[in-house]
């Protein structure tokens, strides 16, 4: 019975601890990254009506007086040049009906249709300035075309049946972008349109193998997509040129591929030897030559296109002050404001009621964003100056020195809670000196040094990558050797912990790293 009454009273509690809109909405702006809240804003903008830009205020009076002169200067020179002119000067109009005649020779008859149509309307505000829609459009990259588009635009050309093309139109929707077919067959199948025979399947697939460029397209695996461009490049050379040291080296190396891929990808070069009966460097000048050919066909007609990345904030050295800085880049936000005929509007009494309901629900919600904006900017910067302090170290000597810094520390000393600084550091960047880096990275745990010294685990790591760069690569160390050249620098980690790690950073074991 007391159980069900401390049950009840926590979940009455639980259920007290409700968090309010405007709050939800607070974590849920901090949390995005500057491209997210870039269209956040778009978002908003275009379904609330009480929301606007700010129009830019004016800094220099003079300034803004001399291009107001400027423009009304150009806008009478415009009036000047296609006026025409007092009966008293020239009674017959010449100069300005040669002047538009060679206005619509230089533009043709585009120029005067238009003005003669009476359905012709101006493509510009009134106020002379362009669609800002419009031209973000008009400057817009064209999305490229997919590999699949590329690829039947090929097969296209190619001439065959028509049981054929469409069955290589089907096996062609599933080539993924490395240009591999790795569908297994009985999903093809089950996939199969009634259109399309399963006879036609395999010589179809062959056909995409032999027409398709680049060779190795619809290959099942590394081994057949490099095959079928070894053998690509012998026909070739076999048929044109009759190089015979290049067609034997081509025939070692497709002899390498069928019988030692494996061994290739864990580096057992003498086993290698010893099976092609050759010494080692030979079986390294043909590795180098097999290096020509594309383990990925597929890349080479469509790219990964790179990740933007836009840093949050830019940290920069003040020497005066003897301390690193950060300004946040949030200028590239549109500034907001509640619309001032919108605010009219809601405290005008012969609007209709419904209609200032609908005026002030739309103003309060534009309030909150306003607000929310504000408070991520403020978070995001007090949490990146405790970063800045606490990691000087890293910014002066480089990631070995970065220290271990929990998001606990940080919620406490700027007083809020360590959800909020989860929350701040989400899918933030900061531009340094040193780099660009995720804000999360300066957030982790650690251990201590011999010498007492707190070093977080990402230092450990690049400690770690050190030691591998300035390893003997004719005698690599092992796992155990690392957590050996660890200690001796002060830093006692197990041998698990150092695989870890090393597989994080993608470095292969000593096998691998050997050279020969």
């Amino acid at each position: 019975m007391r159980l069900d009454t401390g049950q009840h009273t926590r979940l009455a509690q639980h259920q007290q601890q409700k968090l309010s809109p405007r709050m939800i909405q607070s974590m849920e702006i901090l949390q995005l990254s500057s491209q997210a809240l870039e269209e956040r804003i778009e978002q908003e903008l275009a379904s609330n009506p009480t929301l606007e830009l700010a129009e830019p205020t004016a800094t220099d009076p003079d300034a803004m007086q001399a291009e107001a002169k400027q423009d009304a200067r150009d806008d009478r020179e415009g009036e000047r040049e296609l006026a025409v002119r007092d009966d008293s000067v020239d009674p017959n109009h010449a100069e300005d009906f040669e002047r538009l005649s060679n206005m619509s020779e230089e533009y043709g008859e585009s120029w005067s249709n238009t003005y003669e149509s009476e359905s012709y309307k101006p493509k510009f505000r009134e106020t002379g300035e362009r669609d800002s829609k419009m031209d973000a459009m008009a400057n817009t990259a064209a999305r490229p075309a997919s590999l699949c588009d590329q690829l039947l635009d090929q097969w296209h050309l190619v001439d065959m049946e028509d049981n054929m093309r469409v069955a290589g139109e089907f096996l062609i929707g599933f080539i993924d972008d490395d240009g591999y077919l790795r569908t297994e067959r009985a999903t093809i199948l089950s996939q199969m349109p009634p259109e399309v025979n399963a006879d036609d399947l395999d010589p179809a697939l062959e056909l995409i193998k032999q027409s398709i460029e680049p060779v190795g397209i619809g290959a099942a695996n590394l081994c057949e997509c490099l095959m079928l461009q070894i053998d690509f490049k012998i026909r070739m050379f076999d048929a044109e040129y009759d190089e015979e040291e290049i067609l034997e080296n081509l025939l070692k190396i497709r002899t390498l591929v069928a019988n030692h891929l494996k061994d290739i990808e864990v580096n057992r070069l003498p086993k290698i030897a010893k099976a092609m009966d050759c010494d080692i460097d030979e079986v390294k000048t043909l590795i180098a030559m097999l290096r020509q050919f594309r383990p990925h066909p597929g890349r080479m007609l469509v790219e990964d296109s790179p990740r933007l990345i836009r840093p949050d904030a830019v940290v920069e050295f003040d020497e005066i002050e003897d301390h690193y800085v950060a300004r946040l880049t949030s200028d590239r936000f549109p500034t907001l404001q509640i619309s001032p005929s919108y605010e009219k509007m809601a405290s005008d009494k012969s609007v209709e009621r419904k209609t200032r309901e609908f005026v002030s629900s739309n103003m309060v919600s534009a309030n909150w964003l306003i607000t929310a904006i504000d408070q991520r900017h403020s978070t995001l910067l007090r949490v990146i100056s405790v970063v800045l302090d606490a990691q000087r170290d890293f910014f002066d000597q480089g990631p070995q020195h970065l220290k271990p810094l929990p998001m606990t520390s940080v919620a406490d000393q700027l007083g809020i809670h360590v959800a909020t600084v989860s929350r701040a550091v989400s899918e933030k960047y900061i531009q340094s000196p040193r780099g660009i880096f995720p804000l999360r990275m300066f957030f982790s745990g650690g251990t201590e040094t011999e010498s007492g010294d707190s070093m977080s685990w990402a230092a450990v790591q690049a400690k770690l990558e050190q030691i591998i760069e300035e390893e003997d690569k004719s005698k690599p160390y092992n796992d155990d050797q690392l957590v050996e050249k660890l200690k001796e620098k002060g830093i006692e980690i197990a041998r698990r912990t150092v695989a870890k790690y090393r597989k994080q950073l993608n470095i292969p074991p000593a096998r691998q790293r050997k050279e020969f």
